[in-house]
């Protein structure tokens, strides 16, 4: 590994920028190179990347659109969605290889042989990780960028690349990746390519590595700005990282010594030496450059009486030890025993208005006991589904594609007043299922039948209101080769298609597993149908009594019920991510609680399984989310969400007075620029957003969302907006992979054009005076 210049760059700028205040008369003194890079943690991260390139690879990915939970079995990659033998050849030679040369040199083959494949991130990091282990930063940096703008959440990468930013000087950009890697730590569990052992041992020291670039970067910052305020500031942030860095790997001489540098530049020479004196005694390669700090702190800090430099070093305390806290951590939002829960309908009481607003929206029809008045399916022409019939929806068309031979698998019939499934088993005869409850109410509807065991299994088939047609969802949602895209599976009522054990913890309040174990089917049960007030806001039966007694109490925002106007936007997200992030992964609590906890915090601050061990269905080749499922993630991916602090609330009122004829809930629905307005107000100025949007005022392309939030979202058989809110039309990547799977907003309304108009339209945009 070289050493880069910039680091020596940067503890120059340490040494001649620091005044040493214990010394005479304002005397300035130079401080000591740091010579070394944070080459430790470069090498875990590094090491555990080759780890997950030298993994052989299994089946298809993850499913979409099904429950996750922490027994789900993993899938280390995706091999089977390869659009070509040839290509999936050249990435399991990719995988396989375990010489770094050769897989960089395959990577390089691959990027070139099959420039449009799904897979370009995985190559563009191998190609990334050779070049910094083989110095070439510039190539690496350019590489690792080419990887995460197609694949962002890449904590590996994103800790190798901020610490090569950080010795190359380039210290704002390690500071956003090191913060970025340092969440996705928080946010995901391990890869699945990574042993439970092996992420034990990696996971604190790549937070350490996070900790310790965060310190260098802000360090430098600080150092060099103009503020006395600024570089005070800065400094303690600094040294609050480095504190962090020493709790995560106390033995790292040179989290000691930067610590040391950054107490000299505040003018803390006792603390200085305490984190010199620490650097000194573990012996490691620092060791002598501590020993010559130390010497340089002694000789002006004493004046007369100069004890022995032995007896001086000897009587140097260790510095404090800081408690472990992650940059991101979450912390407690509540202690001890929560209320207990009250139910929607005391709720009512006080809240009627709002109760009768939230009774017409999707939440509260989530899951209901079947009425015929909230039938939507057509039961009335005695319809047939037939085997092996294909429904395929891919950029809002929909293509049916017939059996060669039809063979009758369902029919949906209405018989005195009641709705049923027909079901055909594999030797021909007919079995009749009641429909005992409804599954949503707003664009597609599915149907559930309780068997005599008490298990509620969901049809195969369900009804969608768009298309006015029967369709087999999970053959649409899953990749190839799901058990659950064969209608036929649905005869052996495997948990695949149990309610209790895939829907309801998104579709019911307060689920739990009666018998105190986790997602089985048997004893599973729930509060109420639906998603009900205290879902949201928590368990409430405290507040409901107060406020009878007319005794009110004092709460935190937190505390429920929760005030959704004060909490923070990490909280409020974490909220919706209960039932709205795909990737979330469960677990049950220790009374077989599902989706609720009866202690510490209602609501669930749930990790994510890592985005690339789901099928490649649910993304567009240039990495954007494909699939509806995945809102909260898309959100989270946003500037907007980290540094705007936007949350679903934003633009959503989840009880609207007009959910009847609101089914997306918007708060703007005839104003939608106002979501982007709250905080993009410069653009009220009329003139002020022709500028910004090069189309006419009142046109479809001077709407924010028309760019910024394209309808390019799989949902329900339509096409949802998407949700990453800060996406700009990308020419090149539509050139690259092209609009079916790298979708322009552009081209979403010009259709008569090409990306290259896109481009050179962006181009004379940007070249223009207006600009």
């Amino acid at each position: 590994m070289r050493l880069g210049r910039a680091n020596l760059r940067m503890a120059r700028q340490v040494g001649e920028s620091a005044v040493g205040s214990g010394g005479e008369q304002g005397r300035t003194w130079k401080l000591g190179t740091l010579v070394r890079l944070s080459y430790r943690g470069l090498c875990m991260a590094l090491a555990c990347c080759a780890v997950i390139f030298t993994t052989s690879l299994r089946c298809s990915g993850q499913d979409i659109d099904t429950l996750i939970t922490s027994q789900t079995p993993r899938r280390s990659s995706v091999l089977d969605e390869a659009q070509s033998p040839a290509e999936r050849r050249a990435i399991l030679a990719l995988y396989k290889e375990k010489d770094a040369p050769t897989r960089a040199r395959l990577a390089e083959a691959f990027i070139k042989n099959f420039p449009k494949s799904g897979f370009l991130a995985e190559a563009y990091q191998i190609a990334a990780k050779w070049e910094i282990q083989v110095g070439d930063y510039g190539d690496a940096l350019h590489d690792a960028a080419l990887s995460l703008r197609l694949y962002p959440e890449n904590e590996l990468l994103l800790v190798s690349i901020a610490d090569v930013q950080a010795q190359q000087g380039l210290y704002s950009q390690a500071e956003t990746n090191a913060l970025s890697a340092s969440d996705d730590l928080q946010r995901f569990v391990r890869p699945a390519s990574v042993s439970s052992q092996q992420w034990k041992s990696l996971e604190p020291q790549l937070e350490a590595t996070c900790s310790f670039i965060l310190g260098r970067a802000r360090m430098a910052l600080a150092i060099g700005s103009n503020s006395a305020e600024a570089k005070r500031s800065g400094l303690k942030v600094a040294l609050s990282d480095l504190a962090r860095a020493a709790a995560l790997n106390p033995r790292d001489d040179e989290v000691q010594y930067l610590a040391g540098l950054a107490e000299v530049a505040s003018g803390n020479t006792q603390s200085a030496a305490e984190h010199f004196a620490r650097a000194y005694r573990l012996k490691g390669p620092l060791a002598s450059k501590a020993a010559g700090q130390l010497r340089t702190l002694y000789s002006v800090s004493f004046r007369a009486s100069r004890p022995i430099f032995e007896s001086y070093l000897q009587s140097i305390p260790d510095p404090p030890v800081a408690t472990e806290q992650g940059a991101s951590a979450q912390v407690a939002d509540h202690d001890g025993q929560l209320p207990g829960y009250a139910g929607s309908e005391a709720c009512k009481q006080c809240h009627a208005e709002i109760c009768q607003s939230w009774a017409h929206t999707g939440m509260s029809k989530m899951f209901r006991p079947y009425d015929p008045a909230n039938v939507i399916g057509d039961f009335t022409h005695h319809l047939t589904y037939d085997v092996g019939e294909s429904i395929e929806w891919s950029n809002g068309r929909l293509t049916v594609i017939p059996p060669k031979i039809k063979v009758p698998f369902a029919r949906m019939i209405a018989e005195h007043g009641r709705n049923f499934f027909m079901i055909r088993d594999t030797h021909g005869g007919w079995h009749k299922y009641r429909v005992d409850y409804t599954i949503g109410s707003k664009w597609e509807q599915g149907y559930a039948t309780r068997l005599p065991n008490g298990e509620v299994h969901v049809m195969p088939i369900q009804y969608n209101r768009n298309q006015k047609k029967w369709v087999d969802f999970w053959q649409i949602a899953d990749p190839p080769g799901s058990p659950r895209a064969d209608v036929t599976e649905w005869l052996k009522m495997s948990p695949l298609t149990s309610y209790q054990a895939n829907c309801a913890v998104c579709h019911t309040s307060q689920l739990r597993n009666v018998k105190g174990g986790g997602f089985e089917p048997q004893g599973l049960e729930f509060r109420e149908p639906g998603i009900d007030c205290e879902m949201c806001h928590g368990p409430s039966q405290r507040h409901v009594v107060a406020m009878l007694k007319a005794q009110p109490y004092v709460k935190r925002p937190v505390d429920p019920p929760v005030d959704f106007t004060k909490i923070t936007a990490q909280q409020f997200m974490a909220i919706c991510s209960q039932c709205h992030m795909q990737s979330a992964v469960r677990s049950p609590g220790p009374d077989g609680e599902l989706n609720y906890s009866r202690e510490g915090v209602f609501f669930m601050h749930y990790k994510s399984r890592p985005y690339d061990e789901f099928s490649r269905k649910g993304f567009y080749k240039d990495g954007r989310f494909r699939q509806t499922s995945f809102i909260v993630e898309s959100v989270l991916r946003t500037k907007c969400y980290k540094k705007g602090e936007v949350t679903c609330g934003s633009c959503h009122d989840p009880h609207p007075t007009d959910a009847e004829s609101n089914p997306v809930s918007l708060k703007f629905r005839n104003h939608p620029d106002e979501m982007c307005l709250q905080c993009h107000s410069e653009y009220r100025e009329k003139a002020a957003l022709v500028r910004h949007t090069h189309h006419a005022y009142y046109s479809v392309g001077s709407r924010c969302a028309s760019c910024h939030m394209p309808r390019i979202v799989d949902a329900l058989l339509f096409e949802a907006r998407s949700h990453e809110f800060d996406q700009i039309p990308s020419a090149a990547m539509t050139l690259r992979f092209g609009q079916n799977d790298s979708p322009n907003a552009c081209l979403l309304c010009h259709q008569d054009k090409e990306a290259i108009w896109v481009k050179q339209q962006q181009t004379a945009w940007r070249s223009s005076p207006a600009d």
